[in-house]
């Protein structure tokens, strides 16, 4: 192996190291929902309404990152962003009022949120002709992410003797160890970010470069005109706040509604994750047959199974026996978070080459950030909308109404792609 040509994807493996990170704090917080229940005696609104406070303050994040890149660098701004999430999750680490907690929450969304559009631009520059590659590997690492957290919550909930002691030291309780290591590690990349992330753009790119005059508001509010454009961007926010609020509560869902045990909702909550895979064979399938068929098919996989996850408690009651040593409730709870996982991880690839495909070269950049915060602010705002319900009428209706919006999507993804 030519170790040269792998050091050239240095700044590809740290890009993406930051990105897993981003997503790995975000993605240990719901795990965690019934345990700061537990700690802090708040209700499940409270809680949802708090994590729709992180994810709106991402949201926030996504156009402004974008625009400040363009004058400072995006090496400063990825590096301040992981800087500023180490700092978050030492918050969360201190045994403080809820309140702090919340307050340590949007720091951390803060950090986080400035990363991807950033690291798009920048991998774009950083590898030209392997563009497509290094991005698929940069997404795969944030849904990786999904993977390990859940896993990493359960290990730090149970305190295994081999780290009774480290955890030991950290006031409050053990889960507040984990947020330790996630700051130490962020302020890691951040200082080998800010060494090595200036070695592979191009001469000036680093510092910023501000050449030729900028879009003004009205080019990207013009986008809007295009009735396809506005009803795509639509499928887009109902995906978003389908995906969003099933992610933020599928296992305080699956521990309540379905009976199963905190560990075994941490794990299948991983198996949504753990199938992020399928996303190179949807992009490539996309490719071959066209983005609509694929998109109209993960949409609808994926509202078939936010259904099957409304019904299946009703249905698990009678499962009996086991296959492989796992039991038969468990085993269908598993089948129908695949499923959902495929769906989701699948649509994602085609609907950003469906955008780099309709939005004009000029605006791109700026186009993509007004549709991701866009997004992101629905998505932002599904924990808050499932706590509630969830604390009025129960978890069921709060999770059909995750389906409704997911075949909403799918439907209008459907007409869309019949009148093409």
């Amino acid at each position: 192996m030519d170790l040269r040509r792998l050091g050239e994807y240095d700044v590809l493996v740290l890009v993406s190291l930051i990105w897993f990170l981003g997503k790995f704090v975000r993605y240990a917080f719901p795990p965690l929902f019934e345990t700061l229940q537990g700690a802090y005696g708040v209700s499940t609104a409270t809680i949802g309404v708090a994590f729709t406070g992180f994810m709106t303050v991402y949201a926030l994040m996504q156009f402004p990152s974008g625009a400040v890149a363009d004058r400072v660098g995006p090496v400063r701004v990825i590096v301040a962003g992981a800087a500023v999430a180490g700092l978050g999750a030492l918050a969360v680490a201190v045994d403080a009022p809820f309140a702090a907690l919340v307050a340590a929450m949007l720091v951390i969304g803060a950090g986080t949120g400035v990363h991807k559009t950033v690291a798009v631009r920048l991998l774009a520059r950083a590898y030209p002709v392997r563009t497509g590659r290094t991005l698929g590997v940069h997404d795969t690492f944030g849904a990786l992410s999904g993977v390990v957290a859940p896993a990493a919550v359960v290990v730090f909930l149970s305190a295994p003797p081999s780290l009774a002691f480290l955890l030991d030291r950290v006031p409050g309780a053990s889960w507040r160890g984990l947020f330790v290591v996630i700051a130490g590690a962020a302020f890691l990349l951040a200082v080998l970010f800010l060494v090595r992330g200036p070695s592979r753009l191009p001469d000036g790119a680093a510092d910023g470069d501000d050449g030729g005059s900028e879009p003004g508001v009205t080019e990207y509010l013009a986008l809007f005109r295009d009735r396809r454009f506005t009803a795509f961007v639509a499928v887009t926010v109902g995906f978003s706040f389908a995906h969003n609020g099933l992610i933020a509560f599928l296992p305080l869902y699956l521990s309540r509604e379905a009976g199963l045990t905190a560990a075994t909702a941490s794990l299948l909550y991983s198996v949504v994750f753990a199938v992020t895979f399928v996303q190179l064979v949807t992009g490539e399938l996309s490719d071959r047959v066209g983005r609509y068929p694929v998109m109209v098919g993960t949409l609808g996989v994926a509202a078939v199974a936010l259904l099957a996850l409304v019904l299946a408690p009703g249905v698990a009651v009678g499962a009996t026996g086991s296959v492989g040593g796992v039991d038969a409730e468990t085993l269908l709870f598993g089948v129908v978070v695949a499923a959902f996982g495929l769906g989701s991880h699948g649509f994602q690839p085609v609907r950003s080459a469906y955008l780099m495909e309709v939005l004009p070269d000029r605006i791109a950049g700026g186009g993509l950030g007004v549709v991701r915060t866009l997004l992101m602010g629905a998505g932002a705002l599904a924990p808050g909308v499932v706590g509630i319900s969830a604390d009025l009428v129960g978890f069921g209706p709060a999770f059909g109404l995750l389906a409704a919006s997911m075949g909403a999507a799918a439907v209008l993804a459907a007409a869309l792609w019949l009148s093409e």
